[in-house]
Parts: C-alpha cells; structure tokens; sequence
C-alpha cells in the first residue's frame, strides 16, 4: 500500500508508515513523502537528526515511536527532542559544539589511566589534564568511589577488608539469636507489636552477593509499572517488617531467577537474597504465603491488571493496533475438587483443566488476560470480555485488528465485529478449492531480522448476504495453500500473512512463560464458588446417546445372524420363509422389538434439552473453580518481568549477532551472577561490582550493559542510593 501514498520512491528506501519512508544512502539521511524528499542530513550530524525528529513528527503522521524505530534510538529521547522543538523551537536542539562532552564521562581506559597517575602522586589537575577530562570528573569518581587518591590509599589500608564475605555474612546470619538471618531485631519485634508499616532497605558492604545480578533489572522494572501499579491497586499491607514493596520485589526477583515456587526459597542462603532486597533475609515461605492471602482477600488483582494493560497502551497507541488471541489451558492435577474438564493439547488428552485467554500487542508483548468461568470457547470469551476490554484500551475512534485461529471463526461475529470498528485476521475454516498457481506470486518480507519469501495470491469473497471478506493464500513448496481471512483492506497481503504467521510468536510466548516462569503453577489449591446456573452439555443425553448407539450394534448382529442362518436354509426341507421362521423361533421377533425400542429411544432423545444447568448434577458445595486472585497477580508479576526482560533484551541487541537466539539465556546468567555490593551513604550511592563471566564476550556485553543501566541513575526504592553499575 505504500506505493499508492508515496508514487516516487527510490530503491532502498523504507516505509516508516503509510505516508512517510526513510532512504539511507552516501552517509546521508532522507524523508520523503508523496510530494517528495522532505527532509535530509547527514548520518554523523547529531543536531541535523535532532531537528528531523522535531520537523517529521510536528509536520507529518508520524509517531515519536514510529520515527525512534527507524532512526533504532530510544523512544524517550525523540519525546524530549520533540517536545523541546514544539516548546523553543529549532534553537533547543542546538548545543555547544565546543564542549567536549567526552572530558565529563571517565571510561574504563580513562579511569584506569587516572588511577594510575594518583598512584605516581600526581596531583588532580594534572591526571585531569593528561587523561583529557576535567578535574570535576576526577573529583566525582572518587567520591563516589570508583578512584581512590594514593593519600586515602595510605591513610585507609584496610577499605578492601572491610567488605564481608560470604564466610562471614553465613556464620552472622547462623548466629542470629531470633532465626536464621534475622539481624534487624529492635525493627522485628517493633514490626510484631505493629510499629512501623515497612522495614526500610539498608545496605551495607558485602562481597561476593550471589544473585546480585538480579538488580539490573531493577531500573526495566519500575518503568513498566511494577512499584505504581502495585501502590495502585493495595496501597500498603498490614502493618509488619515486610511490606508491599518487599513482597512485589521477592515475586518479581524469585521470576527472573527462575525461582518458580514460594517453597523453593528455602534451597538458598536467605541472607543473601535478603541483601538484594535491602532487609536482613528474605520472607519465609509461610510469611510470603500469608502476604499473598493478604492481597487475595482484597480483590484487587483485576485493578492491578488493569492499571498496567492502561499503562502499556498509554505509552504507544501502535501497539494495540494488532491483538493477538489466544488460550491457554492449565491442566489440574489435583483429585479433590470436580473442574470443568476440556482438551489439552500439548498432553493430547481431555483432563481437568482451567482456560485461560491472552491477549498481547503488536509485539507479542502481553497485554492482559481473561480466566473463562469454564473453559468457554473462544468466540464466547471475544464477545463477552476481550473486545470490551480492548475497545477501552483503544480509544472511542480507534479500530484494532484481532488476529486468532480457527477457533474464533464465525462470519456472523465478523461482520457484527466490523461494524463496531474491530478488523480481524484468521485462518480460513472449512474445505476450499485450490486456487491456480498462475495466481500466485513472490513476496520479500522480514522476520525476526530475516529475509523470508511467500508465494502469495489474493481475492474477494463473499460470505454472508453482503459482507465481503479478502481473502489471502500462501501457496507452500508442497503445494499445500493457507487460507487467511481478513477484513483489513488498507494493507497490503505480505502484511497480512507477516501478522497472521507472527502468532506463532505467541505459542512461542506460551512455551517459553511455562518452561522458564511457571506459568503452569499454581499459587494455592484453594477453590472459590462458581456460577450454579452455567450450562453444561447434559449426561443424560450422553447415556441415551450410548444406549441408542449399543441397541444398534445388537440389531445388526441380530440381523446378520438371521441372514446367514437364512442364506444356509435347506430349501428342500423348508422352501419358505415360514417354514424357516419356524426352525428359527425368536430372530424376528427380537428384531422387531429392537426395532421399536430404537425408534421409541430416539424420540425420547429428541426430548431431551442438549445442556441443563450444573446446579442440576453437582451438590451446590461441589460446585467450585480454582481461586483466581492470586493467580492473577503473580501471574501478572511475571507479565512484568517478561516485559523487564524484553526491554534489556533489547538493549543487548547491538552486542550480539545472534541476539534471537542467545540474547535470553545471556540475561538469565546476568541475573544469576554474584557482585560486590558497595553503598556510598555520603555520596548516595550503591556501587556494584560484577564479577567476572565465563566469556570475555559476556563481559563485554555486561560492561555495555552497566553503562547504558548507569544512564538511567535509578535511586533503589525506600532509599536516597542511586545504583551504579560497574563490570570487570
């Protein structure tokens, strides 16, 4: 479609959107749009591309998210260039080109080369000069700790013993007279007698902490919402030394560690992980189970997912534009209660089982989620609570493209759905005729950073009275054709066959959250009452159905035998069938009241209502599902780390080639990785430490992490400390 906005468009370039594209060539950055370039700078002019992110998104259709895509920087920066242009204009995008930026930022090579100069005793304003910084630098560095003057050195020999190690940390945390680890005694009894409302984070120097790297982390965190949502939704728990902030960073640190189950805490140190959080252990599990109980008896999850699904739209618009739905069963194991039962695909068998049906973005990012009341179909949940969700997220105005399997098809909800400004994209269900290969052809796309080509061909058809559907197949190496049914006329087919195979992303999404975030898991086996009036298909129909089905099976044996003993029938001795009958008493006569008892079977079954309510089968106690509160809000933790996780997945992108493929498993070893943490109480700041991984590529990509992690300067929550990151 691009070429119907833009007519004149030079080989190379690449669309941004419907109606402006960016070429590269010769160094050199163009804009055009249908009448023409609009814009262009070079690649190496840094104010040239500030003021193209101030004129492209105030002059044209273009979103501050769209143009950070395409020029690959972050969304933030084009928002404050943008917003500087529309407030002051071209002249606050200028800076000083005299400024040597470069002599305020000290390295690694330059801090290297600075301590060794303080080391020979030279003086400040002479390391400052022969490293090419200034002496402010200098001076910050070693307050905060990351230089040390040769007099400090001399005067203070002893700094480096002052860390403690994990010897010492375990034989302190052995000794505690109240528990293991438990060295904050005056706050715990004050938080046991209801005192003070939160223990507060105190760090002290310690070496060696095991999952350290977890922090990292912790700046991606708060940005999606962790901390607001959560104040949002409970506001505070019960007066005690763990509050809300330590139970949201206990879950959302036990997910990124992979630490899938509350019981699974008591394998490790307590200590240690307790360092992390800033308190003096972490939660017992009875004492975590008690928080969660805490907040499911509020009923707030719900809120809390909501705060965050508004949050994420809020952000960028674009990414509800393409919704991508689809279920997800958890099977029970259990045998105590009675649930609804329904097919698990991945086990290929009918079991036990709860429903639940995501919904995520453009990205294949999640959005929200919906639990069925009993493993409702698909079709029933869209119309029931997805598409209101989702036209609230959206906007009045706003249309969003629902993209589904063949679950959700019906032509009638399509065209009801098209009306109320919801496109959709799905498999096509049901036989159809092949079409001719002449109608097909080759198509370049992109995905996941790979060139792909379709072989694709497309039509109108008309499915209802006068609602007309486009139709689009991709015709595979074995002559097998896809079928995708869409509504969308304003994209063109290699778009719509790149958003239709993108689902897959989704079931990618699905294996991924179970194997590695216990998404299966099941925070408590609780139960909570269900609807008693819900409709279940009737058993009584099932038994009329099976009998029916065993009364014909005895009359075609009957039968049979009657045939055969008739085909052997001495017809010398018994010419007629009377006189056969009467050497074979009872065959006819049970045939024929088979006969009746079928034909009398089937009008009862007619009778029969196909679903009754379940109220009518189960006592009104057996009538349960399992809790859903706070399986919502852990499930919605680890929605939060999934997308922390992604955004630092996305930072490391430039350090790896193979970023699709490793990017992951690198940032779960990140986590996992012990540091040094040191807090700089004078100077507010908490210094950690890396320590070294097992490639010198994975310390490099650790080393760029930390600095871009450093830009952020994040002050730990309930502290004055900003984190500051270092990596060997």
């Amino acid at each position: 479609m691009l070429q119907s906005y833009i007519p004149f468009l030079p080989k190379g370039a690449e669309p941004i959107n419907n109606h402006v594209a960016i070429y590269r060539h010769d160094e050199k950055i163009e804009f055009f749009t249908a009448s023409g370039p609009i814009y262009s700078c070079k690649e190496s002019d840094l104010y040239g591309l500030r003021l193209a992110q101030g004129i492209i998104v105030t002059q044209t259709s273009t979103t501050p998210a769209e143009i950070a895509k395409a020029l690959n920087i972050n969304r933030t920066t084009v928002y404050r260039n943008f917003n500087r242009y529309q407030q002051d204009g071209p002249a606050a995008l200028i800076t000083d080109k005299k400024s040597n930026r470069k002599a305020y930022k000290l390295n690694g090579k330059a801090k290297r080369q600075v301590q060794t100069l303080l080391n020979e005793d030279c003086s400040l304003k002479a390391a400052a000069k022969q490293a090419g910084i200034t002496e402010g630098c200098i001076r910050y560095a070693i307050k905060k700790g990351t230089i040390v003057r040769k007099k400090e050195q001399d005067e203070k020999p002893e700094t480096h013993q002052k860390l403690k190690s994990t010897s010492e940390r375990s034989t302190e945390d052995n000794s505690c007279a109240i528990g293991i680890g438990a060295k904050r005694e005056t706050e715990r009894v004050l938080a046991s007698i209801g005192k003070i409302i939160e223990a507060t984070p105190h760090f002290s120097a310690s070496e060696g902490v095991r999952h350290a790297g977890v922090l990292l982390a912790l700046p991606a965190l708060a940005s999606v919402g962790l901390f607001e949502a959560g104040r949002k939704a409970y506001g505070a728990l019960h007066k005690g030394f763990y509050g809300l902030q330590s139970v949201l960073l206990t879950l959302s640190f036990m997910a990124l560690l992979r630490i899938k189950t509350p019981e699974q805490l008591k394998r490790g140190n307590p200590g240690e992980l307790g360092i992390v959080l800033g308190l003096d252990r972490a939660p017992e599990v009875k004492t975590l189970r008690k928080k969660l109980k805490e907040m499911g008896l509020r009923s707030k999850a719900g809120e809390f997912i909501s705060f965050l699904s508004k949050r994420w739209t809020d952000q960028d618009k674009d990414v509800i534009g393409f919704a991508y739905v689809d279920g997800h069963v958890r099977p029970y194991n259990g045998r105590k209660h009675k649930l609804p039962k329904t097919h698990v695909a991945r086990r290929r068998l009918c079991m036990s089982a709860t429903t639940d049906f995501w919904i995520n973005d453009a990205n294949c990012e999640p959005l929200f989620f919906v639990t069925a009341q009993a493993n409702d179909s698909l079709l029933s949940m869209l119309e029931k609570e997805i598409i209101p969700e989702l036209k609230k997220l959206a906007g009045k105005g706003n249309r969003v493209t629902l993209v589904f399997d063949r679950e959700g098809w019906s032509p009638k909800s399509f065209e009801k759905w098209f009306k109320a400004d919801i496109d959709i994209i799905t498999y096509r269900k049901g036989k159809y005729d092949p079409w001719p290969e002449d109608c097909f052809i080759e198509v370049e796309s992109h995905v996941r950073g790979k060139t792909v080509k379709y072989l694709l061909g497309e039509r109108s058809i008309k499915i209802n009275e006068d609602f007309w559907l486009r139709e689009v197949r991709r015709l595979c190496d074995d002559g097998h054709q896809t079928s995708i049914i869409t509504t969308r006329q304003d994209i063109n087919c290699e778009q719509v066959a790149r958003r239709m195979f993108f689902r897959w992303n989704q079931e990618n999404f699905f294996r991924y959250m179970r194997e590695e975030y216990a998404l299966d898991h099941l925070v408590t086996n609780n139960v909570e009452p269900a609807d008693v009036d819900r409709l279940v298909p009737n058993p009584e129909k099932k038994e009329k159905r099976k009998l029916i089905k065993r009364l014909k099976r005895e009359l075609e044996k009957l039968k049979k035998e009657y045939g055969d003993k008739a085909f052997q029938n001495d017809e010398t001795r018994r010419p007629t069938m009377r006189g056969f009958n009467i050497a074979n008493p009872g065959y006819k006569k049970n045939i024929l009241k088979l006969e009746a008892e079928i034909e009398q079977s089937e009008i009862d079954l007619k009778q029969i209502p196909d679903r009754i309510a379940v109220k009518h089968l189960l006592a009104k106690h057996e009538i349960v599902r399992l809790e859903t509160e706070r399986k919502m809000f852990t499930d919605g933790i680890k929605m939060i780390c999934y997308r922390a996780e992604t955004c630092l997945f996305n930072l490391i992108a430039p350090f790896f080639a193979r970023n699709n493929d490793e990017g992951r498993a690198f940032l779960k070893s990140v986590f996992q990785q012990p540091a040094d943490i040191i807090p700089d109480k004078e100077g507010r700041v908490m210094n950690v430490k890396f320590h070294t991984m097992s490639t010198p590529r994975a310390n490099r990509a650790l080393k760029q992490l930390c600095d871009v992690m450093n830009q952020e300067s994040y002050v730990y929550p309930g502290t004055r400390m900003t984190l500051a990151f270092t990596a060997e």
